[in-house]
C-alpha cells in the first residue's frame, strides 16, 4: 500500500511482526510438509527468530526499503506472529484485506492496532473483513495463498487447506482480480499447502515450480498466463522450492531500485 495509488509491481515499505515467541504451530504440522520439528527449546528458537529478524530489518533498511516494525503482544501466545502476509494484505488504491486463516493459533495475530497504526501512515479506504469464512471453514491465507501479479489484475492460487475457492472468488471479485487456481503438490503427494513457496511474481519475472502442478491443463494455463503478461519464467525444482527459494518478494528502494 503506497501513500498515493501508483498501480506497480513491488513496494518500498513493508510491515514486520517482531515475534514474541516462535516455536513450531502443532496446529500446521499436518499439512505443512516445510515445518521441521525443534531441534532446540522454544526460548532459544525465539531469540534465534529475533535475531534473525533483526538482521533483515537492518538489511532492508540500509537497501532502502521503509520497514513498520510491530511488536507482537506476549498474550496470546501466537508462534507464527512474524508471518502477518498471511493475516492482511494492503493495496494501493487503500483497501485493506483481512483473511480466514486455517490454526486457531494464527487467528489471534489479526490485530485492529496494527490497521489502525497503518491508517496514520497511509492513505486506508475501506478495511474487508473476510475473517468470517472460517465459520464455514474455509481459509484464504493473505499473500500465502495469493501471489499477486499486479500489473495485470491477476491472483494465483494454489488449492490447499490454506486457499478455499469459495474464498478466493469472493476476494477476486471484490478486488478486481482474476483468479488462476490449480492444484500443486510436493515430493511426498502432499498438496502445497501455501502458494507463495512455489511461486513469486516480479515486474519482469516469474519464478514458478510448474513441475508441481501436475494436471497438465492447467500447468499450460499458468504458463500460458505468465507468457501472455511478458514474465520471464524462471522454473524451480522440487529441490530449491524445499530450500524456500520461491518464497521471495520483489521489492524496490527510494531511487526505485529493484530488489
Amino acid at each position: 500500500m503506497t501513500q498515493s495509488a501508483v498501480h506497480t509491481q513491488s513496494t518500498n515499505s513493508v510491515l514486520m511482526i517482531r515475534p514474541g515467541r516462535f516455536y513450531p504451530n502443532p496446529e500446521t504440522a499436518a499439512d505443512n510438509a516445510f515445518q521441521r520439528d525443534a531441534d532446540r527449546g522454544s526460548d532459544a528458537l525465539t531469540l534465534a527468530a529475533r535475531n534473525e529478524f533483526d538482521a533483515a530489518v537492518q538489511t532492508l533498511r540500509a537497501a532502502g526499503v521503509n520497514v513498520h516494525v510491530f511488536e507482537d503482544t506476549a498474550e496470546p501466545e501466537k508462534p507464527d506472529a512474524v508471518f502477518p502476509n498471511n493475516w492482511i494484505s494492503m493495496h494501493d488504491d487503500g483497501r485493506i484485506a483481512l483473511f480466514p486463516m486455517y490454526s486457531a493459533l494464527r487467528r489471534r495475530e489479526r490485530r485492529q492496532d496494527i490497521v489502525e497504526e497503518l491508517g496514520k501512515h497511509y492513505r486506508v479506504t475501506e478495511v474487508i473483513d473476510y475473517s468470517a469464512f472460517e465459520e464455514e471453514g474455509c481459509c484464504l491465507e493473505g499473500t500465502g495463498s495469493l501471489v499477486f501479479d499486479h500489473l495485470n489484475n491477476i491472483a494465483y492460487a494454489s488449492l490447499s487447506n490454506r486457499s478455499n475457492p469459495k474464498v478466493i472468488e469472493r476476494f477476486a471479485n471484490d478486488f478486481s482480480y482474476e483468479p488462476v487456481t490449480f492444484a500443486s503438490t510436493g515430493s511426498n503427494g502432499q498438496p502445497i499447502y501455501h502458494t507463495n513457496v512455489m511461486m513469486c511474481i516480479g515486474t519482469a519475472f516469474a519464478m514458478v515450480g510448474l513441475k508441481m502442478i501436475g494436471n497438465k491443463a492447467e500447468r499450460q494455463q499458468v504458463r500460458a498466463h505468465l507468457e501472455k503478461t511478458g514474465k520471464e519464467i524462471v522454473e524451480l525444482s522440487a529441490d530449491q522450492i524445499a530450500n524456500f527459494a520461491g518464497n521471495a518478494l520483489e521489492l524496490h528502494n527510494t531511487s526505485g531500485e529493484k530488489l
